[in-house]
């Protein structure tokens, strides 16, 4: 029979502080997200009430039909998924294949390159939207799904974990693959990317949260009420004078939870390709 494990006292008195104040963190993020998941259902009276109520005193969905009859919520969670997937499907492929070219290739200026691509992080958006703006323009993208999608795909954070996610794969297998006849794309779609599977996933994520969320860059690219996104559209309940809170807790909720669905899918892979990512950088 195997012997039971003696329980230290140091041990002890060492885990509960730490888990008192990995407690209280988890209360801190948990909730503010639960006062609006209940807020949702609350009459717009009973959201500013004083002294207010955590839970609500009576249910109600027409927080849900404002939403829908002040703005075109359908439209905007269509936009929304447009630019976020078209933004996702051409993030992974592109940034994979920079982490990969980086990874895997030797060539003249390698090093300096990469550097180069790692600046661009220290750069704040609002640094360059001006600039991005007017290419936008000038190419006849403005108003469309195109000038929403393709200035967001290349990210140097993206194209570094690639990286580092690549960087853990034996030299020996591509070459191995060579030798089979194996094209170079044929190596990267059916050797290597299967291999970083945790960390193309982890990319996936960030890149449709990134997007979904996003509020400044298609608040400047377009102009017709057909274009918003959803986190555009959410912006119109917060007026000059008042906000309806009700609608604008609804509408944070509906935007909120393809999001939660998204990561708790993913989260096994996301926690894993951010770590890989951290070692092997």
């Amino acid at each position: 029979m195997k012997k039971k494990k003696a329980i230290k006292i140091k041990d002890v008195t060492i885990s509960i502080p730490i888990f008192i104040v990995l407690v209280i963190l988890a209360l801190l993020v948990l909730v503010p997200i639960i006062w609006m998941t209940l807020s949702a259902f609350k009459p717009e009276k009973e959201i500013i009430s004083w002294p207010p109520t955590f839970v609500p005193q009576s249910l109600t969905v027409e927080n849900f039909v404002d939403v829908q009859d002040r703005i075109n919520i359908l439209r905007y969670m269509l936009n929304s998924v447009i630019y976020a997937g078209g933004t996702t499907l051409l993030a992974v492929i592109v940034n994979s294949m920079a982490g990969y070219a980086y990874a895997f290739y030797d060539f003249k200026g390698k090093t300096g390159l990469f550097l180069m691509t790692l600046a661009t992080m220290m750069v704040p958006f609002q640094v360059i939207m001006v600039p991005l703006f007017l290419v936008v323009f000038k190419l006849g993208m403005y108003d469309s799904y195109w000038g929403l999608i393709i200035p967001r795909v290349a990210v140097a954070g993206s194209i570094f974990m690639m990286r580092a996610a690549f960087s853990g794969i034996p030299k020996e297998l591509a070459e191995a693959a060579r030798i089979d006849g194996l094209s170079e794309m044929g190596i990267f779609w059916r050797i290597m990317m299967p291999q970083v599977k945790p960390a193309a996933i982890t990319l996936i994520i960030l890149s449709i949260n990134g997007s979904w969320n996003d509020l400044l860059w298609p608040m400047i690219v377009t102009s017709k009420t057909q274009m918003r996104t959803l986190a555009n559209g959410l912006a119109l309940f917060i007026g000059q004078n008042t906000i309806e809170y009700g609608a604008a807790f609804a509408g944070a909720l509906i935007s909120l939870l393809p999001m939660f669905i998204l990561y708790m899918a993913g989260q096994k892979y996301f926690v894993e390709g951010m770590a890989s990512a951290g070692l092997k950088g």
